[in-house]
C-alpha cells in the first residue's frame, strides 16, 4: 500500500498562506512542506487539526494506492 499526499493541493485550494497552516499546527513551515510531499507523515492529532482547518476529513489528506486495500 502506497500513501500519497493531497495536503498540497488542498492547502492550494483553501486560499490559506502555509505559515497561517503551520502555525496552527505548531509547526515551522519546512515542517508542513515535509508533510505536503510526504517526507515526512502528519502525527494524527495534527491531521485532525489540518481536516478541520481545511473542512476536509482526515481520508482525504492522503489518496491509499496498492493491493492491500482492495477489498477494504
Amino acid at each position: 500500500m502506497k500513501l500519497t499526499p493531497n495536503i498540497e493541493k488542498i492547502i492550494k485550494g483553501s486560499g490559506f498562506r502555509k505559515d497561517f497552516i503551520a502555525n496552527k499546527l505548531k509547526v515551522s513551515v519546512r515542517q508542513l512542506r515535509k508533510y505536503e510531499t510526504g517526507e515526512s507523515l502528519i502525527p494524527i492529532d495534527k491531521a485532525y487539526i489540518l481536516a478541520r482547518l481545511l473542512d476536509k476529513k482526515v481520508d482525504d489528506l492522503y489518496k491509499f494506492e496498492g493491493e492491500e486495500n482492495e477489498g477494504v
